[in-house]
């Protein structure tokens, strides 16, 4: 008789894994390279505990899905055996396409292709390795199919992906602001129509999950110091490529090496052997290669290695308007004096640029909620405390990187 498996997490408590196709695919190399890929990226740099792992919160959110999905099965809703696990695959795959620190990079080891178009592809290949037995999963992911609500709970506005790792970053950071009430709205959840929606009397969880949501993108993803931390790993990968692709030799890892020197296409990861070398990459490998370049003849390279290792970050300014070119003129000059000898340092060393942030995208799906029996509105509409400007908008800010210490020239290289 095959046992049933239990995790210990410190979200949830404990997390039941049962025997069968999930068990297999938690067992399998490409679930568990997740591991290795932090959740929140370079976010531990200002928040030090803010070091668990995708794989983490894959586990959640497989179980936010289960608890989902027997709350709409107490309420009548059909539901099969077969659908539940499909669903739960489905979640648990969700961010298997994830490379090295996570979204940070997403754009740069693979350029212009999205996490998710990546999942789908392990997911089709998985599918092919179990014989057809994601065939459902893989519908439920891609929207396809026929119950809408299914992948809702997997992509929406409210998902159980964003519940779970609201709530499991907050823990981590230490920001309370993230404490959602999910146990409530997975309780609150219902189906009108195929369209998933949330009962009347959970208006005030779901307020609540969109301000914290809200709240933990300025105060936490989008915190200035995790932005400078980002732009500088962002131009170690930036200058990595352009060195590689001018035949530098530099030490990477050989599947590094490969994304470093080749820009694939989405159809390119159909190949065994691409989709094989991006399964072996976590983020050790940047941390390795990091580390090798910080004695690269390179001075560009090596400095900004130098400056991650030692955490020591770009000066960030954040600015709800566009700074005054004659303002980022004179940085850029200090910094092409203080980097004389090396005429294209420039770039490498000061960024100026914009952050976004959207408190509630109705354009992607809206969160409805349920009057009565039948009667639906959006969550916008009803709620008396999201405010315009705040939620159905864009926010911008602008921010500018430069080494610290520029404007007195205390800054050396290879110090």
């Amino acid at each position: 008789m095959q046992k049933k498996k239990i995790i210990n997490d410190p979200i949830h408590g404990f997390i039941d894994i049962p025997a069968g196709l999930i068990f297999e695919l938690l067992e399998h190399p490409f679930l568990q390279r997740l591991r290795g890929i932090k959740q929140m990226g370079l976010t531990y740099l200002v928040y030090p505990c803010a070091c668990h792992s995708r794989f983490s919160h894959a586990l959640g959110a497989m179980h936010l899905m289960r608890q989902a999905l027997l709350s709409l099965r107490s309420k009548g809703h059909a539901i099969t055996p077969e659908e539940m696990e499909a669903a739960e695959c489905a979640i648990l795959l969700h961010d298997v396409g994830h490379g090295p620190f996570s979204h940070t990079l997403e754009h740069t080891i693979v350029e212009n292709i999205h996490h998710e178009e990546l999942s789908l592809v392990f997911m089709k290949r998985l599918d092919a390795q179990y014989g057809g037995r994601l065939k459902t999963a893989i519908a439920i992911f891609d929207g396809s199919y026929p119950k809408k609500f299914l992948h809702q709970l997997v992509s929406s506005q409210l998902d159980v992906d964003r519940l779970d790792y609201l709530r499991r970053d907050s823990f981590f950071s230490g920001v309370v602001e993230g404490m959602i009430g999910l146990e409530r709205i997975l309780k609150m959840l219902d189906v009108v129509n195929n369209e998933l929606v949330v009962e009347a009397k959970g208006i005030y969880s779901v307020e609540k999950f969109l301000i914290s949501r809200r709240l933990m993108y300025w105060q936490v993803y989008l915190h200035k110091t995790v932005i400078a931390a980002d732009q500088l790993l962002l131009n170690i990968l930036r200058r990595a490529k352009l060195l590689i692709a001018g035949a530098v030799p530099l030490p990477v890892p050989p599947a590094l090496q490969l994304f470093l020197s080749n820009r694939f296409t989405l159809e390119d990861f159909h190949r065994q052997d691409v989709l094989d070398a991006f399964a072996l990459l976590d983020d050790s490998d940047i941390d390795c290669a990091i580390k090798s370049w910080r004695n690269a003849d390179d001075e560009i390279l090596s400095e900004l290695c130098r400056m991650m290792t030692a955490r020591r970050l770009f000066k960030i300014e954040i600015s709800p308007q566009p700074f005054d070119e004659t303002y980022t003129g004179k940085i850029k000059t200090q910094v092409q004096q203080h980097f004389s000898h090396i005429p294209e340092a420039a770039p490498y060393f000061m960024v100026n640029d914009i952050i976004k942030n959207r408190g509630y995208d109705d354009r992607t799906g809206k969160i409805q909620i349920r009057f009565g029996k039948s009667e639906l509105r959006d969550i916008y509409d009803v709620s008396d405390l999201l405010s315009a400007q705040a939620f159905s908008g864009v926010t911008k800010k602008y921010f500018l990187c430069y080494p610290k210490g520029i404007d007195n020239d205390a800054i050396h290289f290879n110090q």
